[in-house]
């Protein structure tokens, strides 16, 4: 592990040696997959993803958990009283974008015991993490401050950004100090000082500037001094510093972000002491049109998956060409490959095949690789699997659309209207002989967890496809005018599709709203902090901010929440139409939007308990949808293609 630990290359003529380190780092994790997903983790399942971790090779994973903590320490002794600093971190489930910068204060207050229990969960992190050796990369300072700093400081240079997303400026439009700022290099020097103190260090450091975030001048120079000020706060503390950074702000912002902007922030640092993180690189490879980032050591990730989404995606061409590619691009600075999904707990096989990659020096044989993935997983050679499995990885798993981001933008995980997205990157007809195979498959594994999983889940995406086609139906019913019609299709819809969809997600552990929930209830010692973890968790999945202002983002497609929440503005969606038709008055999106959100709020407010132990017989739910959807599937959804 002691290489592990030097700088990366002071300088290019380093750079001929990178070839040789293909994998050296292994990274894991997006600033994001703490919310979206380990949020609510205690240590038994921290242990199960750091063991996972260490069977993939992973040995450069984020550490980011109970940061606040040494915040809250570091606030104090510079003053701020306790209302101020409740006023700026966010609720649990919201943290990666309070982090960021990017909001404040929505879902907390943190509660005290909050910050004990996170931070008695870092040190155990940490301490397995390093026993596997592991480089552990902790967090820095990016210049996000309370607006309390400003009654302290009045003199210090802090600019207010403006709104993120869409939010206003009562929880967003964060106060950022300018890193030229003497007071930047004391905050980030306290801050690190108190990280090194607490969670010893392996010298590699994580903070974004302008994460989503333009910054107020694109004067090189300028820009340039920024970077310098941020490493400066790091190697204030340690000499050896590294600092790992997200290029995610290159590919979010281009029009900002040119070739001057992009070379001046990256050459602040000296060569070799920051690592980039080519975030998107499967899809938006940065690399390509920067010269290797200029020259500043890479890691080529994998992003896969927007806001933790349950739908069906892969770009399997793309991961198993694009780190190749990258490796052998002239002057090419790339240190490694890395896995950035910005929520887990879905398409398992996406990131087995991404972890794999890391040990090969060339692509795999993708179809005798799905082959044997189905061989592995299930421990038999079912030749319906290996038929499926490479029926998945040459369609659904394949996406080639450029530019193509995985947010599920189903019908089904969506607010109903007149103008959603029912399109699909491949032949649904794949998607149906799959799961026809996977049925035949089906009665003699169901006793191996790993194939009931991808039973519901193969399930789970031709019902998400199906739901699409009602849809549809349901939008030319209206707008001919056929009462029967739009009665039939809304009808099976809300009283067949959806409640068998949620008996088939009850059916299994790892597709139940009740475990979120009872996770994050777990944390509270009392029944205002359950309350709060509550409606943290129900908020995210949903309306995601007070009144929906990244509405849907993180949809899952869980038990309970298709029952209590998808299904209930489906059905007010219909009963609105036929109100409509029955009346001959318009459909009016507005007014509905208004209605539906008053349902959405319901949800999270409904305290319902929701089942935490699977329910029923998942074979028996499965084969029940199959027979009574494939005929119809098979005659109909292949004319969505």
């Amino acid at each position: 592990q002691g290489t592990h630990r030097r700088t990366v290359g002071a300088n290019r003529k380093t750079h001929f040696c990178y070839s040789a380190f293909v994998s050296r780092f292994r990274y894991y994790q997006n600033v994001c997959t703490v919310s979206y997903s380990s949020v609510w983790w205690d240590w038994p399942r921290w242990e199960r993803e750091i063991d996972w971790m260490a069977l993939n090779g992973i040995n450069l994973p984020l550490a980011f958990t109970g940061q606040e903590a040494l915040w809250q320490e570091v606030y104090r002794s510079l003053g701020l009283n306790q209302s101020d600093i409740e006023e700026f971190f966010s609720g649990p489930a919201f943290l990666a974008w309070n982090r960021m910068a990017n909001m404040y204060k929505f879902g907390g207050p943190l509660p005290q015991s909050w910050h004990v229990n996170q931070l008695r969960l870092q040190f155990r992190i940490l301490e397995r993490m390093r026993a596997f050796g592991m480089i552990p990369v902790l967090p820095a300072f990016s210049g996000n401050v309370p607006k309390g700093i400003l009654k302290l400081h009045p003199e210090a240079n802090v600019t207010r950004l403006g709104p993120w997303a869409h939010f206003n400026c009562s929880f967003s439009c964060s106060y950022i100090l300018d890193p030229r700022d003497p007071l930047f290099l004391q905050i980030g020097s306290l801050y690190l000082s108190q990280v090194v103190k607490q969670f010893g260090t392996d010298h590699i450091y994580n903070t974004d500037t302008f994460n989503e975030m333009t910054p107020p001048s694109s004067d090189p120079a300028y820009l340039s001094a920024i970077s310098r000020s941020v490493f400066a706060s790091m190697t204030a503390v340690d000499p050896k510093a590294i600092w790992l950074m997200q290029g995610w702000l290159f590919f979010s912002d281009a029009a900002f972000w040119k070739p001057p902007q992009i070379r001046a922030l990256l050459h602040g640092v000296p060569l070799g002491r920051m690592i980039v993180l080519d975030l998107f690189a499967e899809t938006e490879p940065v690399f390509s049109y920067t010269e290797s980032f200029y020259g500043q050591p890479f890691i080529w990730c994998m992003l896969h998956n927007f806001g933790g989404n349950n739908g069906f995606f892969g770009t399997v061409e793309s991961i198993n060409s694009g780190p190749f590619k990258a490796l052998n691009f002239k002057n090419s600075t790339m240190v490694g490959i890395g896995m950035t999904p910005e929520g887990i707990h879905q398409n398992p096989v996406i990131y087995e095949l991404m972890s794999e990659l890391a040990w090969r020096k060339e692509s795999v044989n993708l179809t005798k690789w799905a082959s044997l993935y189905a061989a592995r997983r299930y421990g038999s050679m079912h030749e319906s699997l290996s038929a499926a499995w490479k029926l998945l990885f040459s369609s659904v798993y394949n996406c080639t659309v450029p530019h193509y981001r995985n947010h599920n933008h189903s019908p089904l995980v969506r607010r109903p209207s007149f103008n959603m997205n029912t399109g699909l990157w491949y032949d649904p007809a794949d998607l149906l002989e799959t799961w026809r195979l996977f049925m035949e498959a089906a009665p003699s594994l169901m006793s191996k967890e790993t194939f009931r999983y991808d039973l519901v889940d193969v399930t789970r995406q031709v019902l998400q496809d199906l739901a699409a086609y009602f849809y549809q139906d349901i939008k030319d019913a209206f707008h001919s005018k056929k009462m029967p019609e739009l009665l039939t299709s809304g009808g099976v819809l809300i009283y067949d599709l959806f409640p068998e969809l949620n008996r088939l997600l009850n059916s299994d552990r790892n597709f139940l709203l009740g475990t979120w929930l009872e996770q994050a209830q777990s944390f509270a010692l009392d029944e205002p902090e359950a309350r709060l973890y509550d409606l943290n968790a129900r908020n995210q999945l949903t309306l995601w901010g007070p009144s929906g202002e990244i509405l849907d983002y993180a949809n899952k497609e869980w038990g309970g929440l298709v029952e209590d929440y998808y299904a209930q503005r489906w059905s007010l969606f219909v009963q609105t139409l036929v109100e409509c038709l029955n009346s001959g008055l318009p459909f009016k999106q507005d007014a509905f939007n208004q209605a539906v959100f008053r349902v959405e709020k319901g949800f999270i407010s409904n305290g319902r308990k929701y089942p935490t132990k699977p329910q029923g017989n998942t074979y028996e739910i499965a084969h029940r949808i199959f027979l009574k959807y494939y005929p119809q599937a098979l005659k109909r959804l292949t004319c969505l293609g």
